[in-house]
C-alpha cells in the first residue's frame, strides 16, 4: 500500500483553489540523523525570502530529540524551494529548517542531543549551524568552496529486505551488467529516479546528473556544484524529495553504507571540492610533499595547493572518517572501488584511494578532488565543514 492510497481519487482534490494561501512544508532532520520529518504551515502570502518566515516548533520526544518533560524544540527556517508536490492549486514551498532548543530566558541554542564522534557524524543534532560558522570564517569564505556531492542509494521492495531486480529471498546475477544500464534485465527503479529528477529540478534543487551503479537497484543522482553550505541544504532537500517520490511507489529508499553484505558493492557520497585557488590556472604557488606518490617534486601553481591541501586532510585521516557516517567499516575494505577505512591515500585517476585526483586536474593542474570516504548516509554540514576546515584552518 503507497503513502498516496489512491492517486486517482486524491488528484480530484489537489486542484482546488487555496484561496490564495501558501502551503509552507517545514522540513527538518530528526533524531536518527537520516529520518527526515515535516509538516505544513499554512501562509496568508508568498513570502518574499526566508526572514519572512516564522520560527515553528515539534514534539522533540516524539523525534529522540528531547526529552518528554522538556519536549519542545524550534524548527528556523534557512532556505526555501518550490514544492513539487503540491502544484495545482496555489503556490507552495518547501522550507528547509534548522533545529534550535529554546532557553528560559527565550533565547535559543543550535539544538545537540546526541555525540557526533559517537554516532559516527549522523546524528539528530543540529550540525548546520556550526558548519555555517565555518564558511563564514573569512579565509573559508574569500576561498568561495564548491562541492559536488555523489548520492549513492538502495531501492527496495516495503519488504525492506529486496532490493529492486532482486528475486525474493535470492541473489541477482553478479556485478558488472547493471552500472549505467539499460534494459528490464539490468535496470530497476528508473521511474522512482525519472520522478525524483524532475522533482529536484522543479523544486529548485541543483541536481548535476543522475545514473544506475554497480550493484542492482542501487542508483546515483549527483548536487552541486554548490558554494559552502548551500551543498548540505540541497542534499538534505534531495533525500526528502527522494523519500517523498518513494512513497509514492511504495519503495524504500536506503542509504545505508552496506545495504547488502556480502560480494557487492556498498553505497557512499563521494564529495567533490575545490577552492577559488584550486581552479586557478594562473595561481602562483609552490610546495615539495615529503610523502604521497610526487614525494621530492617540486610542484608549482594550484596542482601544488591541492597536494598540499591533501596531506593536511591526510594528517586528520581518523578524524574525518571518525565522523563520515555509519558503517563505514563494511564498505571502506579496500575492494568495490574504495581504499581501506584505517589507510589515508590519493592517487590520479584512482578509485581505490582515499581521495582521487580526477585525470583531467593532473593534465591542467587545476581543478577539484574527490573524497571517496564518505558514506551515503553522511551529514553533508559535517564532511563539507570539515573538508573546508582541514584545507584553509590549519
Amino acid at each position: 500500500m503507497s503513502g498516496s492510497l489512491n492517486p486517482s481519487v486524491s488528484k480530484e482534490f489537489a486542484a482546488l483553489s487555496q484561496q490564495g494561501r501558501v502551503c509552507a512544508e517545514y522540513v527538518w532532520i530528526g533524531g536518527t540523523g537520516m529520518d527526515l520529518r515535516c509538516k505544513t504551515k499554512m501562509l496568508e502570502k508568498m513570502p518574499e525570502s526566508v526572514d519572512e518566515l516564522p520560527i515553528w516548533n515539534y514534539d522533540g520526544s516524539s523525534t529522540a530529540q528531547a526529552p518528554g518533560h522538556d519536549s519542545e524544540v524550534l524548527i528556523k527556517p534557512v532556505r526555501i524551494f518550490r514544492d513539487p508536490f503540491r502544484t495545482d492549486g496555489g503556490d507552495n514551498i518547501l522550507v528547509l529548517c534548522e533545529t534550535y532548543k529554546p532557553l528560559d530566558d527565550g533565547s535559543m541554542e543550535p539544538l545537540e542531543c546526541q555525540d557526533l564522534v559517537a554516532n559516527s557524524g549522523v546524528t539528530g543534532n543540529n550540525t548546520r549551524n556550526r558548519a555555517r560558522e565555518i564558511f563564514e570564517t573569512p579565509k573559508v569564505a574569500e576561498q568561495d568552496m564548491w562541492f559536488g556531492l555523489e548520492q549513492e542509494y538502495t531501492l527496495f521492495h516495503n519488504d525492506r529486505v529486496t532490493p529492486l531486480g532482486w528475486p525474493k529471498g535470492g541473489f541477482p546475477g553478479p556485478q558488472g551488467p547493471y552500472y549505467c544500464a539499460v534494459g528490464a534485465e539490468n535496470s530497476f527503479g528508473r521511474d522512482i529516479v525519472e520522478a525524483h529528477l524532475k522533482a529536484c529540478l522543479y523544486a529548485g534543487v541543483k541536481l548535476s546528473g543522475v545514473n544506475g551503479e554497480v550493484m542492482p537497484g542501487q542508483w546515483e543522482y549527483q548536487v552541486g556544484p554548490c558554494s559552502g553550505i548551500e551543498a548540505g541544504d540541497h542534499l538534505i532537500m534531495s533525500r526528502y524529495i527522494m523519500y517523498r517520490v518513494c512513497e509514492k511507489f511504495d519503495v524504500v529508499c536506503s542509504f545505508a553504507a552496506k545495504p547488502i553484505k556480502g560480494d557487492w558493492n556498498g553505497a557512499g557520497c563521494h564529495t567533490n571540492f575545490s577552492t577559488k585557488d584550486m581552479r586557478d590556472a594562473k595561481l602562483e604557488y609552490a610546495y615539495t610533499p615529503s610523502v604521497g606518490p610526487f614525494a621530492g617534486q617540486a610542484l608549482t601553481g594550484a596542482f601544488a595547493l591541492m597536494i598540499e591541501s591533501l596531506d593536511k586532510m591526510g594528517t586528520r585521516a581518523a578524524e574525518h572518517i571518525a565522523v563520515y557516517g555509519k558503517d563505514n567499516h563494511e564498505r571502506l575494505t579496500g575492494k568495490h572501488e574504495t581504499a581501506s577505512m584505517s589507510d589515508w591515500s590519493y592517487g590520479v585517476a584512482n578509485r581505490g584511494a582515499s581521495v582521487r585526483i580526477p585525470r583531467d586536474t593532473f593534465a591542467k593542474k587545476y581543478g577539484y578532488l574527490e573524497d571517496r570516504r564518505p558514506s551515503a548516509d553522511m551529514d553533508p554540514y559535517v564532511v563539507t565543514s570539515m573538508i573546508a576546515e582541514s584545507c584553509l584552518l590549519i
